[in-house]
């Protein structure tokens, strides 16, 4: 009984302990349900998943489905694609609805810097390339994709509309980094001595959107 307890309480410890925004601890943490929770969170809850990995937790996830001579797969890969799935576009739908009925005052009313430039960045990219593309186009971008569901749904973006591509966008960018991962763990040996490089090399590419952006604007104000 008192090994059960102590035991129990080694549990409780390491969740306590976990880090919400390291992909690897919140994995061996949670596996699947953790990818479900956090890209939830990450797709449209604004302040709270602005700071969550996205392309940072679904490739190193797709990464541990895979086999190896080594050792067998630590996560299953038809859970985490669901999970992952399920996560994007339940994230984005409850984000949308935050900003259809919070408005404009729920985006204007953060203190944090870097939402309120995500947000005008959302309304631009929105304008410019329309609803279906912008949508798609936007989940492949980091702080982005979290503000650009609010900021649809406070822009009167049609409901209908809104939901078909933020489910074509999610579920493309979803599956396809689980994928990547899964089948750069099959065919690559050892790879987890690699992943924090190839991490740190996903997350530059997710920023090359927002870097030729903010290069645009600095033309366009000289």
């Amino acid at each position: 009984m008192r090994e059960a307890t102590h035991e129990h309480s080694r549990e409780a410890r390491a969740v306590i302990a976990v880090n919400p925004t390291d992909s690897a601890s919140l994995l061996a943490a949670f596996g699947a349900l953790g990818v479900l929770v956090v890209i939830f969170a990450e797709s449209g809850l604004l302040v709270v998943g602005f700071f969550l990995p996205g392309d940072t937790l679904l490739f190193p996830a797709g990464v541990l489905c895979a086999a190896s001579a080594h050792h067998a797969p630590r996560l299953v890969l038809w859970q985490v694609l669901v999970c992952a799935a399920v996560g994007a576009v339940a994230g984005a739908q409850v984000g949308y609805l935050l900003g259809r009925h919070g408005g404009r005052p729920l985006l204007a009313r953060t203190s944090n810097r870097r939402v309120r430039e995500s947000a005008a960045r959302a309304e631009r990219l929105l304008a410019r390339y329309g609803h279906g593309k912008a949508l798609v186009i936007g989940r492949f971008v980091p702080m982005l994709r979290t503000v650009l569901h609010p900021a649809a749904g406070a822009l009167g973006v049609p409901l209908r509309k809104f939901t078909v591509w933020q489910c074509v966008g999610g579920l493309l960018w979803s599956q396809s980094l689980v994928l990547a991962g899964y089948l750069l763990g099959s065919s690559v040996t050892h790879v987890d001595t690699y992943l924090l490089p190839l991490v740190a090399v996903i997350v530059v590419l997710s920023l090359l959107p927002l870097l030729t952006e903010a290069r645009r604007e600095r033309r366009r104000r000289r």
